[in-house]
Order: structure tokens, then C-alpha cells, then sequence
């Protein structure tokens, strides 16, 4: 009787420490995914890092110090001159939507149909808004939160910049970890994660630079209001698998129907063409599959991520699926990851030795 209450005793202690660790684990899941993100951006760099350090004889830090440089004077770079015509165009925008009860009613008014509708929406809407003191909390809020957001991108690239020179370290203990011939498996997966990881980063940016000249300056052909907002945003989407293009063109489809039909629908038939353009010329040349997933498992991941951990977790759902995708095939189906093809977007997807 002792000895099969002491392992019972064992056993509810094993679970409840389960249960406590994935509670904490899920309470701070935004630290993880951070995490995580950091990880990812080490692997885009650490290519370019490593270049650096054997051709020129840069010291890491240096190193890192310079790709963060780079990066910091590319979004000034866009900001100087997308700021200034986004500007002006998002002025233009505002100054045609009214902007106080009295200016939806005249309009609402002198409408028709879902216009109509849509304006005394919005009058309802208005009316209800807060005013003086009562906007005091919600400014407090967005001011939080946007602290919040600038505290989470500096430990995220704080995260990237300490991987560089952890990485090894974290591998060389791990493989002390398993047994002595599992040891080789264990480096070649997890380079070859890391690999996959850093060439779907770089790709995606490259993609994003893309979508967002090309959508830009067709819509700027056809005459689209907003061209330079909505190619831009275009672009930035990418990084939203499958929902962001879907939502990008909805947009400019939507904004075109308020010229003309016409409009609406050369800004579609931009918008697919340049989908074609990117998924059967582009997308094969700059990220070569680098992770190697089909579009089905792509749409199965993102949806999953969605609904299990919030919207803004889609941004891990393609690096958490090509993780799972690279570990089934070295542990189910026994795929040496020393044969598999190494993946080379803008870096030569070079073997490193353990």
C-alpha cells in the first residue's frame, strides 16, 4: 500500500508541475514569441555577419552593429520619401470623410441608398463618443501601449543581437545532452533550421520591397486614389501569410469602386497579375521554397496559429511550421538533414562544420 500511494504521490506531483509549467509557459507566451522572433532575425543576419568577420575581418559586434545600422537607415530612407506624398494623400483622404455629426447629417441627407446607410452609422457612432476628461484614459492607453510595443522591439533585436554569439554555446550544450551518436543529427537539424529560418526572413523582405514598388506604381498608372498608401500597405501585408495579399487587394478594389467600376476592376486584375508575377517567377527564384512547405500546409498553419494564440501570432505560423516540418522529417521519416539542399537567399546557403 505505501509504495503504490508513493508513486501515486509521484505521479499527480508530475502532473501538476505539467500543468503549472504549460500555465506559465501561456502566460507569457508574448516573452516566447519574442523570443522566438529574435532568433529569427539572428538567423537572417548571422550570413551576412559571418561574411563580414572572414572576408573583412569585422568583429561580430561590429558586425551586427552595422546589419542594425543598415536597416535603421533604410526605414529613414523610406520615410523620407514615402512620408511626404503618404502625407499629403492621407490629408486628402481625411478632408473628404466628415469629421462631426452636423457634416454626416447634411451628407447622410444628401445621399442615397448604402451611403446613406453608412453615414447615419457613422452619425449614431459619433454621438456616442466620449469627450473632455472621459479621453484622458484612452490616451493613457495608447501612450502604454505604444511603450509597451517599443520595449518589445528592443528586447527582440537585444534577443537577435545576443544569439549571434550564443547559438553555438545553446547547440554545444544541447548535444550534451543527447546520446553521443545522435549528437552530429542533432548540430546538422538545427543549423539546417536556422538556415531555413534566416532565408525565409531575407526573402520575405525582399518580397515586401517588391510588391510594394510594383503595386505602387501600377496603381500610380491607373490612377488609383491613394496609390502610394495602398501599394505601400500592399507590401507590408506581405508579411501576413495568405490573409495579408487577400486583404490588400480587397482594399484597392474597394477604393477603386469609389471612382468607377472600371477603377475597381483594373486595380483587381493589378493586383492579381502582380500575385501571379510574384508566386510563379519571384517567389521560386528569391525564396526557392526555402522552407520548404506546401501552400495547403502554409494556409492549415496560419489559420491554427490564428485561433490558437491571436492574431498577431500569425507572424510566426510559417518559421513555427517550418520548425515542425524540418524535425518530422529527421525524426519520423529519417531524413539525414546533412543531405538536405541549404537554402540561399542572398547569402550562399553554405555548410557550417560542427
Amino acid at each position: 500500500m505505501s509504495s503504490t500511494a508513493k508513486r501515486a504521490a509521484i505521479t499527480t506531483l508530475v502532473a501538476l508541475s505539467i500543468v503549472v509549467a504549460a500555465l506559465a509557459l501561456w502566460k507569457i507566451k508574448v516573452v516566447i514569441a519574442l523570443f522566438f522572433l529574435g532568433i529569427i532575425v539572428a538567423a537572417a543576419m548571422r550570413p551576412g555577419v559571418e561574411w563580414l568577420n572572414k572576408r573583412a575581418r569585422v568583429p561580430k559586434g561590429f558586425g551586427v552593429l552595422i546589419h542594425y545600422l543598415a536597416f535603421v537607415g533604410l526605414v529613414a530612407l523610406l520615410l523620407w520619401l514615402v512620408v511626404p506624398s503618404a502625407t499629403t494623400q492621407i490629408q486628402q483622404a481625411i478632408g473628404q470623410v466628415p469629421t462631426s455629426a452636423s457634416d454626416l447629417h447634411k451628407q447622410a441627407a444628401s445621399s442615397h441608398g448604402i451611403k446613406r446607410e453608412i453615414l447615419l452609422g457613422l452619425q449614431k457612432r459619433l454621438e456616442k463618443l466620449p469627450s473632455g476628461t472621459s479621453l484622458v484614459h484612452p490616451a493613457v492607453t495608447v501612450t502604454k501601449t505604444a511603450f509597451e510595443v517599443l520595449v518589445g522591439i528592443f528586447f527582440m533585436f537585444a534577443v537577435a543581437a545576443y544569439w549571434i554569439f550564443e547559438r553555438d554555446k545553446t547547440i554545444g550544450l544541447v548535444q550534451s545532452l543527447v546520446p553521443r551518436t545522435q549528437r552530429r543529427v542533432t548540430r546538422d537539424t538545427w543549423i539546417l533550421i536556422d538556415q531555413k529560418l534566416g532565408a525565409f526572413v531575407r526573402g520575405e523582405l525582399i518580397l515586401i520591397v517588391f510588391v510594394a514598388v510594383v503595386l505602387s506604381l501600377a496603381f500610380w498608372g491607373i490612377g488609383l486614389p491613394y496609390w502610394l498608401l495602398i501599394g505601400t500597405f500592399a507590401g507590408i501585408l506581405e508579411i501576413v501569410p495568405v490573409i495579408g495579399p487577400l486583404v490588400a487587394g480587397g482594399l484597392a478594389v474597394g477604393v477603386g469602386f469609389t471612382v468607377s467600376w472600371h477603377l475597381a476592376l483594373f486595380a483587381g486584375l493589378i493586383v492579381l497579375a502582380v500575385r501571379q508575377i510574384e508566386d510563379y517567377a519571384v517567389v521560386p527564384r528569391v525564396l526557392g521554397h526555402a522552407v520548404g512547405l506546401s501552400p495547403l500546409a502554409v494556409l492549415v498553419s496560419v489559420t491554427s496559429i490564428g485561433i490558437l494564440l491571436g492574431s498577431f501570432y500569425v507572424l510566426l505560423a510559417i518559421p513555427i511550421a517550418a520548425v515542425v516540418s524540418t524535425l518530422v522529417d529527421v525524426v519520423l521519416r529519417d531524413v539525414n538533414p546533412a543531405d538536405e539542399d541549404v537554402p540561399a537567399v542572398l547569402f550562399a546557403g553554405a555548410k557550417e562544420e560542427g
